[in-house]
C-alpha cells in the first residue's frame, strides 16, 4: 500500500477517486505531458490511465503512485516503480504554477529518499528526454549522474540517470 509522505511544503498521498479531474487537467497540460511517457495523450486516455491506478497499480500493489498536494490542492504526480531493465525509476511532474520555487527538488528528493530508506534500494534511476533541461539540471543537483542515452524510435534521445547510496550506506539525502 502506497504510504503518505510529507516534505516541508508537499504532501504525497495515494490518489482518491475525486482526484480524477485534477489528474486529467495536469496530464492534459502539454507543458507537463510533453515530458511524460510518450507525450500528450487524449483526455480519454488520461482518464483511463487514472482508472488503472486504482484497478491495477493499487489493486495489485504493483508500485507506489502518489497525488502530490500543496496547501490541499493537487499540484503534481509522483511514482517509483521497477523498470523493464532492472532497478527502480522515479517519475514526477508538477503543475507549471508550481515551477521555479524548488518544489521539484523537494519532490524528487522525497521519492529518492523513500526508495533508499523504505524500499531498501541501493540505486535509483530516472529517464529524462534530452531537451528537458530543467529536469536534467534538477536531478544533477541532487546527485544523479548520466549513465547512458537511449535513441528512441522517432530519433529523439532519452537520458538515463542514476543515483546510488553513499559509501556509508546511508541515503545521500538523509539530513
Amino acid at each position: 500500500m502506497t504510504p503518505t509522505l510529507r516534505t516541508e511544503r508537499l504532501l504525497l498521498e495515494p490518489y482518491v477517486p475525486e482526484d480524477e479531474g485534477d489528474f486529467v487537467a495536469l496530464f492534459q497540460d502539454t507543458r507537463v505531458s510533453q515530458w511524460m511517457g510518450d507525450g500528450p495523450a487524449s483526455e480519454a486516455a488520461d482518464r483511463a490511465l487514472f482508472g488503472r491506478i486504482f484497478t491495477k497499480v493499487y489493486a495489485q500493489d504493483l508500485f507506489d503512485v502518489w497525488a502530490v498536494r500543496r496547501s490541499g490542492l493537487l499540484v503534481g504526480h509522483a511514482e517509483i516503480k521497477p523498470t523493464d531493465v532492472g532497478g527502480h525509476e522515479i517519475i514526477y511532474a508538477l503543475a507549471p504554477t508550481e515551477w521555479g520555487v524548488g518544489l521539484g527538488t523537494e519532490l524528487a528528493e522525497a521519492i529518492v529518499a523513500y526508495g533508499f530508506d523504505t524500499l531498501g534500494l541501493t540505486r535509483v534511476y530516472a529517464t529524462v528526454a534530452a531537451p528537458n533541461e530543467a529536469s536534467l539540471t534538477l536531478l544533477g543537483r541532487i546527485g544523479f549522474e548520466h549513465v547512458r542515452d537511449i535513441e528512441e524510435d522517432d530519433g529523439s534521445i532519452t537520458r538515463v540517470l542514476a543515483r546510488g547510496l553513499t559509501a556509508t550506506g546511508k541515503s545521500p539525502l538523509a539530513r
